[in-house]
């Protein structure tokens, strides 16, 4: 029986190895999916087209079909403002996330002195960002001392962003861009304390890259823009989509529209019109993230 078993085993496949491990590597997730999101993904659905009230017996759920969409959509207040605000943040902030991270990881993956706590400086936003610093930091002294640092640089960053939008509208350019740009001036902090596990990504994936392509790129006469735009980039653009779900992703799950759903929900124990909040917030966010990977993976470089 032994013997059979160690036949089949050497009977398969590379192919049929590799699905067989990256089947097992998947595993726990799938496992976890089952039977810990799959559950709560369904009741979540069901629980969108109805309406929960509690009693002495329990939960009773009564089918009202999508009142509480259109009540999401049409009489709550807050919502589609809150949702508009939201996708509009995440169009604003991804692109100079994904750009920012890129020029990082490019000139922390140089030799100079001091490279391992500058790789340590740029990643500290993202520890600092853990559940439990997040947590004091929002309810304790912390707080009041960065709303204080807040307001002081505001005024300074005001003065900085006024004055370089008057200087490129001097120049003549596009009023678009000149916002645009100014407007990533002003909300240079919260850049930098997204960034950090893009840096991350994108310095493992340079990394990665055979010195052996820039000695010959040096040994033709190219310079270092040249070996950029024609070794770096092509050779991350995969981690350049990878990056742009993950800050989508990322940019979604923690803003004021969460704060109103889960308020909706658990405040106000209206599970019903809450559900129905997070289901079209889910939609939304699979429209981006389709048209958003449709049009990147088309221009992506894959090495092989």
């Amino acid at each position: 029986m032994k013997t059979g078993l160690k036949l089949g085993i050497k009977q398969r496949t590379y192919t049929q190895q590799k699905a067989m491990w990256g089947f097992l590597y998947v595993l726990p997730w799938l496992l976890g999916f089952i039977f810990f999101f799959l559950i709560p993904f369904i009741s979540s659905l069901r629980y969108s087209f109805s309406k929960i009230t509690a009693n002495a017996q329990g939960m009773i759920i009564e089918w009202i079909g999508f009142n509480n969409y259109v009540e999401a959509l049409t009489i709550n207040t807050s919502f589609n403002r809150t949702l508009t605000e939201s996708i509009i943040n995440m169009v604003v902030n991804v692109p100079l996330i994904v750009v920012f991270s890129l020029f990082l990881a490019v000139l922390l993956n140089q030799k100079f002195f001091g490279r391992s706590l500058a790789r340590a400086v740029f990643f500290l936003p993202v520890i600092l960002a853990s559940g439990v610093i997040l947590s004091l930091e929002s309810t304790s002294l912390i707080q009041a001392v960065n709303e204080q640092n807040a307001g002081s640089s505001g005024v300074i960053n005001a003065f900085s962003s006024f004055e370089l939008q008057r200087l490129m509208l001097e120049a003549g350019v596009s009023e678009t861009i000149v916002l645009y740009l100014t407007g990533a001036v002003d909300r240079i902090y919260e850049i930098v304390s997204l960034s950090g596990v893009q840096i991350l990504i994108f310095l493992a994936g340079i990394q990665t890259i055979s010195p052996q392509l820039y000695e010959a790129s040096k040994m033709e006469g190219a310079t270092g823009y040249e070996a950029f735009w024609k070794i770096t980039f092509p050779m991350v653009s995969p981690l350049i989509l990878v990056n742009v779900v993950y800050t989508i992703i990322d940019s979604f799950s923690r803003n004021a529209l969460t704060d109103l759903i889960r308020e909706t929900g658990f405040t106000k124990f209206n599970f019903g019109l809450s559900s129905a909040m997070a289901w079209i917030y889910f939609l939304c966010i699979a429209i981006i993230l389709i048209i958003s990977t449709s049009i990147i993976s088309r221009k992506v470089f894959y090495h092989e």
